[in-house]
This record gives structure tokens, sequence and C-alpha cells, in this order.
């Protein structure tokens, strides 16, 4: 049970680790394109929509109804 545990805790570091990763190269990217208001209202806009754009569709694939 041990090894278990240990391993279990190693996949856990090893995850919070690429996720942490993957999080600032974007951020490192993304950084120089919000110093410009236009980018960064557009960029803001962008994520904005494509994450109503993926909500909608994930509710019209599952067949939730208005709440």
């Amino acid at each position: 049970m041990q090894d278990f545990l240990n391993n279990a805790t190693r996949f856990l570091r090893y995850f919070i680790t690429i996720c942490l990763g993957i999080f600032f190269a974007l951020f490192g990217w993304l950084a120089p394109l919000m110093q410009r208001p236009v980018t960064a209202i557009a960029l803001i806009g962008l994520l904005v929509s494509g994450m109503v754009f993926i909500g909608l569709t994930l509710r019209a694939m599952l067949g939730v109804g208005a709440v």
C-alpha cells in the first residue's frame, strides 16, 4: 500500500508540474500581446467567445435545458 501511495503522490506532483508549465508557457506567449489595449480587448473577447461556444456546444450535445 505504501508503494501505491508513493506512486500516486509522484503522479500528482508530475500532473501539477505539467499544468503549471503549460500555464506559464501560455502566459509568457500572451503577455506581450496584453501591452496594447486593442490586442488585449481582442484577446479577451476571443477567450470569452471561445468559452461561450464550448459551453453552448456541450449543452446542445448533452441535451441540458436552460437553467
